[in-house]
């Protein structure tokens, strides 16, 4: 049986940095940074910085490298800092973390049209996302399978470990469902928005952790957008030619933290 989440210490954080956990610590410690964005997003930070050092300690002996100096300083910084501090540093990397995403978001707006337009092959689970709303909307025309607009996210996240954003008002659920995706149980919520017209919500666990600000992805069969915050992944998904979407999006992501 899983320790309560009260029982994860600064010290058990700092070994799940160093690699010093056994399997079932570990998981506990995962467990207990999915339910705790701001303490993950510090985790996150501390993580990055380790692998900074060791990807610049493995250059060859002899070649100049600042960056292990760097990395080692941020190293040092995060992990001896000490209790006093961790409030101010945990707050300090959700904000940077959120701020870097939104500032190149903003940045990428401002040039030539490319406002959150993704320049690379998107995260597989957009096409996860894409398939389970042409399944929703073939589910919809069914008699024999009845929508079920009322969801408890509380139930869902004990379920699936998925943390649902807070929708709009103006939007309506007509349908949620858990499905199987490639990653896992995933959930699919057909909504309605009046000014958009149907939507749909993925979300998924990818199995990595992240922030990804949200990025626009145009296909054929629809437009979309995805984001991801900390070990949950989302995307949003509209018919072709749907504007807004990364506003949309964006909305959605900061109601998480």
């Amino acid at each position: 049986m899983n320790r309560p989440f009260d029982s994860i210490q600064d010290t058990d954080l700092d070994a799940y940095v160093d690699d010093q956990l056994d399997v079932p610590r570990r998981i506990e410690v995962e467990a207990y940074l999915s339910a705790h964005p701001v303490v993950a997003a510090r985790v996150m930070s501390d993580l990055r910085a380790r692998d900074e050092l060791r990807l610049a300690l493995a250059q060859p002996e002899g070649t100049a490298r600042p960056a292990t100096s760097d990395a080692a300083r941020r190293l040092e910084r995060g992990l001896a800092r000490g209790r006093l501090w961790s409030n101010l540093r945990r707050g300090a990397a959700v904000f940077l973390l959120v701020a870097a995403g939104w500032a190149a978001h903003g940045m990428f707006g401002s040039q030539g049209g490319l406002h959150g337009v993704a320049l690379a092959a998107p995260p597989p689970y957009v096409k996860d996302a894409i398939e389970a709303q042409k399944a929703s909307i073939v589910r919809a025309a069914m008699v024999s399978q009845p929508e079920v607009p009322e969801f408890d996210p509380v139930e869902i996240r004990a379920a699936t470990a998925i943390v649902l954003p807070v929708l709009p008002d103006s939007w309506k659920v007509k349908d949620v469902q858990v499905f199987p995706s490639q990653f896992g149980a995933s959930v699919e919520m057909a909504v309605e928005s009046k000014d958009d017209g149907e939507l749909s919500l993925f979300a998924v666990r990818p199995g990595t952790f992240e922030v990804v600000s949200p990025t626009v992805v145009t296909t054929t069969d629809a437009t979309s957008v995805y984001f991801q915050v900390g070990e949950v992944a989302y995307a949003l998904v509209a018919k072709p030619g749907t504007e807004h979407l990364d506003r949309i999006a964006a909305g959605l992501a900061s109601s998480l933290y």
